[in-house]
């Protein structure tokens, strides 16, 4: 396999983010009002052969590894051939999922026997009525079992995502912490990010990944790990015990000097960045009836390089010109 997607400085792309689709059983303050209704027309959603004719292509041009991601892509219907699929193409990616956990305990099974190697769940609290309140759903109970139903299918380790909000939930990052230790997850803190439906992010509302280090620290011994790679989370071992814990400061401590992430959206739609303003359109190539498959093919290929030679060195959120991205993060993809 050639790595090919190589940017202008240098970075190698070998992770490719799939959304699914924008859909979500969930409506988590942080990403959507609980009315929300802008979803992309189901018309221009990729297929799931129009999916693996462009996953093909980028795991033929060195892509290792292949997220995906919603909205919540545990409501496609599909999500199990698609992972088959996946797993079943020449020298064949790693397959990781992201989930909010709602259908994990009667898909992990199924999951890790078409070719699931990974899942991270997302939970922001360990108390039910603060779920609740967080995702208009009452829906706690599902999400743990679903942890537990991955950990039974060995898809591991399973990483649990949480996000803390000023006033809201910032009380509980030891209480998480201590129960991941006692649980056997491997617990990710991630800064909230302007990637909200309402567009009413706010930096200065922000717990950064220094309060979070802080609060974890009035109980733990936590050491940094030394090898990080091109992995979003900074690592900390927790003395006394053999995990964990990380925390991902993508607002302010930015890794973008070692990105290796491009993003397909679920409507076709290559992202170089989480923050782009610009997209690389390859439905209209993928549906353009008047090119042969070769052409189509190379021409897709094409569309590949040239997303990857225009990423920018970094995703500017503390430049005071940032402009928050015109999607919100259910539509672009974790």
């Amino acid at each position: 396999m050639t790595a090919t997607l190589v940017d202008t400085y240098g970075r190698v792309h070998r992770d490719l983010r799939v959304s699914l689709t924008d859909r979500c059983s969930l409506r988590c303050t942080y990403c959507m009002p609980p009315d929300f209704a802008d979803w992309i027309p189901g018309d221009h959603l990729l297929s799931t052969d129009e999916l693996m004719t462009v996953l093909e292509l980028a795991v033929a041009h060195g892509i290792t590894g292949i997220r995906l991601t919603g909205g919540e892509p545990l409501l496609r219907p599909d999500i199990v051939e698609i992972v088959r699929r996946i797993a079943q193409l020449p020298q064949p990616p790693t397959i990781a999922l992201t989930t909010n956990g709602l259908k994990l305990a009667q898909l992990a099974q199924p999951l890790a026997d078409a070719g699931l190697t990974r899942v991270n769940v997302s939970l922001d609290t360990l108390n039910p009525e603060r779920f609740k309140k967080l995702t208009y759903r009452d829906r706690h109970h599902d999400v743990l079992a679903g942890i537990e139903a991955a950990k039974a299918a060995k898809l591991l380790p399973v990483k649990v995502n949480a996000v803390l909000m000023r006033g809201i939930n910032d009380d509980e990052a030891i209480p998480l912490l201590r129960y991941a230790l006692e649980h056997d997850w491997n617990l990710r803190f991630i800064e909230q990010m302007p990637l909200d439906a309402s567009g009413s992010w706010q930096k200065s509302d922000m717990v950064t990944a220094q309060e979070i280090f802080d609060m974890l620290s009035a109980e733990f011994v936590l050491t940094a790990v030394p090898t990080r790679g091109s992995a979003p989370a900074e690592e900390f071992a927790v003395e006394g015990y053999q995990a964990t814990v990380g925390i991902i400061a993508s607002v302010s401590k930015p890794f973008c000097a070692a990105c290796d992430r491009l993003r397909l959206t679920a409507d076709g739609q290559l992202r170089n960045c989480l923050f782009a303003q610009d997209e690389t359109d390859l439905r209209n190539t993928l549906r353009n009836p008047d090119i042969g498959d070769v052409e189509r093919m190379q021409r897709i290929a094409d569309l590949f390089q040239s997303s990857v030679r225009a990423k920018l060195p970094g995703h500017g959120i503390n430049d005071p010109l940032f402009i928050q991205p015109a999607r919100p993060m259910s539509a672009i993809g974790g």
